[in-house]
């Protein structure tokens, strides 16, 4: 069965300014309203002098709470893709974007929701915490740390939703300008007796680390990280973008010396780095041309020395190649002259998503792809390494 387009088209409605260099931009895509989970994120293509480039952005509204569907972004100094959205973007125009995806959502549970939100890392949190108030009865406590009060973004919403929920939702707000930046004892302030609460966190990478090494436990903690290891890229191809990176931590952390937190405003949830994801959020599951369903697994140790052939489909040209041990599908493309598909190399956002009709793969990281997608035969080339002598991927 043919998969619909990864990229669909979605008018620009109405754009709201929240701070100097914050909009939200209200969607309506063109094939009906996308079915999505608060905390999710769609991957954006955009054209910039005749090039590509993608980003990732988290919603911003939530499902069960809002009848517009929108993404905030904050423009980042030298953002290709940020500032020329909020130089370029008006109402009425079109965009392209994934449909919504990721895996920054709530979890199940009766202890407090503890939001930790540096600058715009309160897009996905917001979303988070509307669905948490509207869909349960758990309490929502949220650190919201930002440069300083002109870069507060949803400040007039999350006053309106305090005083919706009153007993419900505790906003605390944190300006670098007057206090400081956020320090370990800060947090521990915050959370207070909630030590069980579970922790949503997206902001910065130091303001991150921070966070998580400091929360006392023994609450489970979910992070949002924009960002991956870097890739080499194709020859003349754009850079790779930030996209999210989900980890969990389900037991506490040792609190560890961490470097001062960068200014919570001072970057559009850029984090530098990613961390492994836990089996919690299926590790490296294998696939195969003829796979009836996934599993759960290190990658493959075949004996495999090398030899062998990975064959690509793209754009009605094949491409063959000699396999090399430890190369990604998506490297092999790239060595065979191709210019596949790609965004976060993380095994985010399945941009990089093909579909594997001979042979056998193991992904190190799949936090896009269902159980379904493994079971037709798709993949991330960015994340499959071969375990058979030949593979051949075709991308739709």
């Amino acid at each position: 069965m043919a998969r619909p387009p990864l990229f669909r088209r979605a008018k620009v409605t109405r754009i709201v300014k929240e701070t100097p260099d914050t909009r939200t931009f209200v969607l309506e895509p063109h094939d009906g309203p996308f079915s999505y989970q608060a905390g999710q994120f769609c991957t954006f293509k955009v054209m910039v002098d005749g090039k590509p480039y993608f980003r990732s952005y988290s919603m911003s509204s939530c499902p069960v709470t809002d009848t517009e569907f929108m993404t905030t972004v904050k423009r980042v100094p030298g953002g290709t893709v940020s500032n020329w959205m909020h130089d370029n973007l008006g109402e009425g125009d079109e965009v392209e974007l994934t449909v919504p995806t990721g895996r920054f959502c709530l979890r199940e549970g009766d202890v407090p929701v503890l939001g930790f939100a540096g600058g715009s890392g309160i897009t996905p949190i917001i979303s988070l915490a509307k669905s948490t108030l509207a869909t349960t009865d758990r309490d929502v406590r949220l650190l919201c740390a930002d440069r300083d009060r002109t870069s507060a973004i949803f400040e007039a919403a999350l006053d309106e939703l305090a005083a919706r929920y009153p007993g419900r939702l505790t906003v605390v707000r944190h300006r670098d300008d007057e206090h400081g930046y956020v320090d370990a004892a800060k947090v521990r302030e915050f959370v207070g007796p909630h030590t069980s609460g579970d922790a949503y966190i997206c902001g910065p990478e130091p303001f991150m680390e921070l966070i998580e090494n400091a929360l006392p436990g023994p609450g489970r903690i979910f992070s949002e990280r924009f960002g991956g290891a870097p890739a080499k890229p194709a020859a003349g191809a754009p850079n790779p973008p930030a996209a999210p990176t989900v980890s969990t931590t389900n037991t506490p952390t040792e609190a560890t010396p961490s470097p001062p937190a960068a200014s919570a405003g001072s970057t559009a949830a850029a984090a530098v780095s990613s961390v492994p994801t836990t089996p919690a959020f299926g590790a490296a599951p294998v696939a195969q041309a003829t796979s009836t369903g996934t599993s759960a697994a290190t990658p493959a140790q075949s004996g495999a020395t090398g030899e062998g052939t990975v064959t690509i489909f793209l754009n009605r040209k094949r491409k063959s190649v000699p396999r090399r041990e430890g190369e990604t599908l998506l490297e092999s493309a790239r060595r065979a002259g191709l210019t596949p598909p790609f965004s976060c190399e993380s095994g985010n956002c399945a941009t990089c998503m093909a579909k594997l009709t001979e042979g056998k793969a193991t992904m190190r990281v799949n936090d896009a792809l269902t159980d379904d997608d493994l079971e037709e035969g798709y993949i991330l080339t960015c994340q499959a390494v071969p375990d058979t002598r030949s593979v051949t991927v075709r991308y739709e």
